[in-house]
């Protein structure tokens, strides 16, 4: 009995900028090294993004308007990391909530059937946390067991999942089912960026917020089945990814080569997957791979010889959204399930995702539309 994604929400916050408003932003900050200024255009333009949702006002204010950040162009001070962990608190609980409550009731699911709940986070911490703050907001039973997933980046939703898989199966027959909910409010954490890959970094991301309904049993029009997920790290690639506390936030380092170490990787790891499912990539119908930035995408297109819509989907949601780290993922699922046929035909349509996170590490999960027997399993 499979586990199925009965809905997913998702949501942003209200601050919506175009790439071209962020770039303009981030050319007046005082205090960026002469010889990347002009870089700055350039980079933000070749990302792939047209708009992201911001968590803050300011980026689209004058400096005597900034809320958050100094009245002044060198943005000094900088907010203090915990200047930042507030905000985070103060705007992650009512966004994850409200993308709860809209998964809630597109799946048609009371408060009360919710034995589990799951919070996948890394971009802010507090206790009592968003797992606490939920169940009281979502008048979920005192009784619902949590778990919280942090500080695992951008591939954390599948880590989610996968928990979330090993409850319902643990849970076949019971009533309860799981709540997985996403949120990063990454614009949180951007610095002066004295270094082109810190251009690079603040010219990716983006805040937002998903939740899913999850449940053992056959899916029903419109829902997937989650079959199996399969993780790997890439040898040698401990520094290409980081994600650390600094204190005027967290920090990230992104290298350069990060889409080619994981273009490298994948059909290694793919293709075992693939043959124990007794699937190729020929049977796949959908492919929702995480837009870590817009040149991983290139690569692994072309890395794996997919046609060129094959990640229409995955460009679509960075250019409207950027990266959101670990939500990312979800925006991508639930235009799947958006775009599959209302009648599901006799043999399922088959979708991989695929995402890419600190370590370096590549997290897949297989789903399926249809209606799968256990001897496809």
């Amino acid at each position: 009995m499979p586990t199925v994604l009965e809905a997913i929400a998702i949501g942003s916050p209200p601050f919506s900028r175009s790439q071209q408003d962020l770039a303009t932003f981030m050319a007046r900050v005082e205090g960026v090294p002469a010889r990347l200024r002009p870089r700055i255009t350039e980079i933000f333009s070749r990302a792939g993004i047209e708009q992201r949702s911001s968590c803050l006002a300011d980026f689209g204010l004058e400096a005597e308007s900034f809320a958050f950040f100094p009245r002044n162009w060198q943005l000094s001070p900088p907010p203090s990391t915990a200047a930042r962990n507030r905000v985070y608190r103060a705007c992650a609980t009512p966004l994850a909530a409200t993308v709860a409550q809209q998964a809630l009731a597109e799946a048609g699911c009371a408060a009360a059937e919710i034995s589990h709940l799951l919070v996948v986070s890394c971009t802010g911490f507090f206790a009592p946390g968003l797992d606490v703050e939920l169940i009281q907001r979502l008048g979920l039973p005192l009784t619902t067991e949590r778990t919280l997933i942090g500080f695992m980046g951008c591939n954390a939703a599948f880590h989610g999942l996968r928990v979330a898989r090993a409850i319902c199966q643990a849970n076949r027959g019971a009533r309860g089912k799981v709540l997985l909910v996403c949120v990063e409010l990454c614009t949180l954490h951007m610095q002066i960026p004295t270094s082109l890959e810190a251009v690079v970094v603040n010219a990716l991301f983006g805040d937002g917020a998903a939740a899913v309904v999850l449940s053992s049993g056959q899916p029903r029009q419109g829902q997937l089945a989650y079959l199996d997920g399969a993780c790997t790290l890439v040898e040698r690639s401990l520094e290409a990814m980081s994600w650390e506390i600094g204190d005027t936030g967290f920090l990230m380092q992104l290298a350069a080569n990060v889409p080619q170490l994981i273009q490298q990787a994948l059909p290694g790891f793919l293709e075992p997957w693939f043959h124990r499912h007794g699937l190729g990539q020929q049977d796949l119908a959908f492919w929702a791979v995480h837009p870590g930035g817009r040149r991983i995408l290139d690569q692994v297109q072309r890395g794996l010889g997919l046609p060129p819509e094959a990640l229409q989907a995955s460009y679509d949601v960075l250019r409207q959204h950027g990266n959101m780290s670990s939500p990312t993922i979800l925006f991508i699922l639930k235009r799947w399930m958006e775009a599959v046929p209302v009648e599901p035909g006799p043999r399922p349509r088959w979708g991989l995702a695929l995402g890419f996170g600190p370590g370096l590490s590549i997290e897949a999960a297989l789903f399926a539309h249809g209606n799968p027997s256990d001897s496809w399993l």
